[in-house]
């Protein structure tokens, strides 16, 4: 029991690692959006989402699911200690997503003007070499996630932000004045910026390979020792081969499936709008701008913690349930998915309660906080389902069940798609159609999920304290909230005269309130207790501080 404990703390506590970095890169991201919004526009935004989202499908047909995938092969192995296995295993890995993503780049290049129209297909352009490299990147990365470290995946993904974030706002910002002084339109400004955008997403991506590889570097002489003294029989390379895509083809389905509903949302969002209800382009893609490059961007920072602790728990219910220790899968289920909800609950009230207070910070641009503000209290309700399915998703790959999500994010496509259809071609609710179907896409997933893992496993779940205490704790944070925001405006608008600063205090304010709010009501309703918060990151020095205040 005291092994089961300890494995469970070492997932919370990875998971917590990635969770940090992911969230800190989505902080990042967020910062320097609002920048580049102010330099490129809605429509510069417009030009980029929709030339990115086409980079991200093709991105994860050829490379973006190799982490999890060799993630799960390489801790099979490493747990019956065949090390030399698993290193041919990331050897020839290597070598797939060299070929793979080298022919995804070439599509990308040449055939962009089959996936996007206008001025996004130099955009897409400029992606196409990306996808190349990240294709060696993420075997790196899942390479050590097999190892059940998230340390060098962690700054990995911090050190790609950070330059994405640099180089994009330096290129924009070059490219936009280029364009300007040589006259040219503001659509071509607009480009001009979204490219240099894209420029940005492709040197991170480098720099973060540079780390990876060189972290790899430091600890050959450790794999080499461990490879020496490795005497199971080796896999043939067919073996090996089969092995790579048995496992990474339903991986790649899964995910491609799962994350394309955003682009082919954003295909069927411009095609109807501009061939069936003849609206031009150009005012297309700046509503799409609001959407994908504002409130959706925002609604994805928490979903960063439970797609990290999904990664995190992956290794460790592929291992345990590899070598049929059930309960102990079970266990781990469990306590992954009451850190989500504990976290996704007051994450979605909070963006609910002070959507328009958090778009005014991220993206001042007036015209369109409206807009944007309402988008993302639609989307507020995807970010509980989004991590719900997003570890369901990571649940039925680590048990085996590689291909029942797949299937499900079929089946939750066609659902959401007919009814978006619907809505873009006889209704007038423009770019809110697509926050109503990525909840509807969202809730089918979640549901399809839950009675996959139903069928493949028993997990005893506490529904009231996982579910029912944390939404009603969530709901009771978010009302505080908002009426401490307001207080806090009433009072500072004298002190305060600038709008904009006066705005920020007070949602600052609300925010810490909110914390307080939530953790008394955690405690005190008995979600919570010092055991479970001590598998958590920090968690012992957040329960001592608790005790202190006779709030535990």
């Amino acid at each position: 029991m005291a092994k089961t404990l300890e494995r469970g703390r070492s997932v919370l506590v990875q998971g917590g690692i990635l969770a940090a970095a992911g969230i800190i890169s989505r902080i990042i991201g967020l910062l320097y959006r609002s920048p580049l919004t102010a330099i490129i526009g809605d429509e510069g935004n417009g030009y980029y989402s929709t030339a990115y989202y086409i980079y991200t499908i093709v991105l994860l047909i050829s490379s973006y699911s190799i982490p999890s995938a060799m993630s799960k092969i390489l801790s099979q192995k490493l747990a019956v200690r065949e090390y030399r296995n698993a290193q041919r295993i990331f050897r020839s890995a290597l070598v797939y997503v060299c070929v793979i993503g080298g022919a995804a780049s070439l599509l990308l290049f040449f055939g962009a003007g089959l996936f996007v129209h206008g001025a996004s297909i130099p955009v897409l352009r400029v992606f196409a070499p990306t996808v190349f490299i990240f294709g060696p990147l993420g075997v790196l990365r899942g390479y050590f996630q097999a190892h059940r470290t998230m340390v060098p995946t962690s700054i990995s993904q911090l050190l790609e932000q950070i330059s994405n974030a640099v180089v994009s706002l330096t290129a924009a910002y070059l490219l936009v004045s280029s364009a300007s002084k040589q006259a040219m339109g503001d659509s071509y400004r607009a480009m001009y910026g979204a490219i240099g955008s894209a420029i940005g997403t492709g040197s991170g991506v480098i720099i973060a390979l540079i780390f990876m590889y060189l972290i790899y570097r430091i600890n050959r002489d450790s794999i080499k020792n461990k490879v020496a003294r490795d005497y199971h029989k080796d896999m043939t390379s067919g073996e090996i081969m089969r092995t790579i895509l048995a496992v990474v083809t339903p991986f790649i389905l899964s995910t491609f499936i799962y994350n394309f509903s955003t682009t082919f949302n954003s295909m069927m969002f411009t095609r109807i709008l501009t061939r069936l209800r003849n609206l031009p382009y150009n005012e297309v893609a700046t509503r799409f701008g609001v959407f994908a490059g504002k409130s959706l961007t925002i609604s994805n920072l928490p979903i960063a913690i439970a797609s990290a602790l999904a990664t995190a728990m992956m290794p460790n219910i592929s291992a345990t349930f590899a070598q049929g220790r059930l309960s102990e899968t079970s266990h781990t289920i469990d306590r992954v998915n009451r850190a989500v909800m504990i976290i996704s609950f007051p994450s979605a009230a909070g963006l609910f309660a002070l959507a328009d207070q958090i778009v005014w910070i991220l993206f001042p641009q007036k015209a369109t906080i409206a807009e944007a503000a309402m988008l993302l209290r639609l989307l507020s309700v995807t970010v509980i389902l989004y991590s719900l399915s997003t570890v369901s998703n990571a649940i039925l790959q680590g048990i085996g069940k590689v291909h029942t999500p797949v299937i499900n994010a079929a089946i939750a496509l066609v659902i959401q798609s007919f009814f978006l259809y619907l809505m873009l071609a006889h209704t007038d609710l423009g770019n809110i159609a697509l926050g109503v179907a990525a909840i509807i896409y969202s809730l089918c997933m979640c549901f399809l999920n839950g009675l996959g893992i139903k069928r493949a496993i028993h997990a005893d779940t506490d529904y009231r304290r996982t579910y029912l205490l944390p939404f009603l704790s969530s709901v009771i944070m978010g009302a505080f909230s908002y009426g401490i925001y307001r207080l806090s405006d009433l009072a500072f608008r004298t002190l305060i005269t600038v709008e904009y600063f006066r705005n920020f205090t007070g949602f600052i304010l609300s925010v810490i309130a909110a914390v307080i709010i939530y953790t008394i009501l955690l405690a005190k309703l008995h979600c919570i207790d010092e055991n479970e918060l001590s598998h958590m990151p920090g968690g012992m020095k957040f329960a001592g501080i608790l005790k202190k205040l006779r709030i535990l």
